[in-house]
């Protein structure tokens, strides 16, 4: 189990996220659907989401969500960000699947962009 992280990513997502996130502004997160569809490319996504944003249009349930719909998550560390994401892929998209500190570190260093983000989502959802 990584040292950042409780035995359940549940226990310490939820008072990591509430600082950060903004309600209404940007589609749900409790879509398993669509977490469960990115398959082995969830961790990878949000980790970009959250250390990149996504600034691009989106339709989410057939609501659309325009420009800012997420900035890069500031002033928290590798392992509070991966504490969110595993929370956010376990609880909110029930998936088996977690983020580790060094794949939020490594997607900070990368040249990913928000354009190669949206082209991993889901072409349905």
């Amino acid at each position: 189990m990584r040292a950042c992280c409780p035995a359940r990513p549940s226990q310490r997502g939820p008072a990591l996220t509430a600082p950060h996130c903004s309600r209404r502004i940007a589609p749900p997160l409790n879509r398993p659907g669509f977490w469960q569809a990115l398959g082995d490319q969830a961790p990878t996504y949000i980790s970009g989401i959250v250390t990149k944003g996504m600034a691009k249009p989106l339709t989410v349930q057939g609501t659309r969500y325009m420009g800012l719909v997420m900035v890069p998550v500031a002033g928290t560390t590798d392992e509070e960000l991966a504490a969110i994401t595993s929370w956010v892929l376990a609880d909110l998209g029930q998936s088996a699947q977690s983020v580790t500190p060094d794949q939020i570190a490594a997607m900070r260093a990368s040249t990913t962009t928000q354009n190669d983000l949206k082209a991993m989502r889901p072409t349905e959802e």
